[in-house]
């Protein structure tokens, strides 16, 4: 009896494997292949980092999100301009900048912070200075 269980448990497990590879991968190929997450911008990714005036926006207003997040005794002090920033389309970008941060009792410590920000007009572009119209998606280097 334990034997004939073996087998059915393994013919029943072939049976899910076969329709999963037969019929559910194909379909599934197709929905990505299809339009469906198609998200159509005026603002192409691009893999290499560029300088824009997209890219100095997403820089200036990462800045101001990293002010606003910072203790009140801290003091910043943004390089003039970021090492790197890519888009990765659709108003979305990387930004890679050092800041300064010196504090009342530690003293100045030089950090390479990364900041992935979108703009939420998509081409409507007459608010890219309006902080409000920026999405923060995260900022990651600021603490050890």
């Amino acid at each position: 009896m334990n034997k004939k269980k073996i087998i059915i448990f393994a013919v029943c497990l072939a049976g899910l494997l076969a329709i999963q590879i037969k019929f559910f991968l194909p379909f599934m190929y197709d929905i990505a292949a299809s339009d469906l997450f198609l998200v159509e911008s005026k603002d192409a990714a691009n893999p290499m980092s560029i300088s824009t005036d997209m890219t100095a926006l997403a820089f200036a207003h990462c800045n101001t999100y990293i002010k606003k997040e910072a203790d009140e005794d801290q003091s910043l002090s943004f390089a003039n301009q970021p090492t790197n920033a890519w888009t990765l389309g659709n108003y979305e970008y990387i930004v890679n900048a050092d800041v300064e941060i010196s504090g009342k009792d530690s003293p100045n410590v030089l950090r390479h912070y990364a900041c992935r920000i979108q703009y939420s007009k998509g081409d409507d572009t007459s608010a890219v200075n309006d902080f409000d119209s920026w999405n923060i998606e995260g900022v990651s280097g600021l603490t050890d």
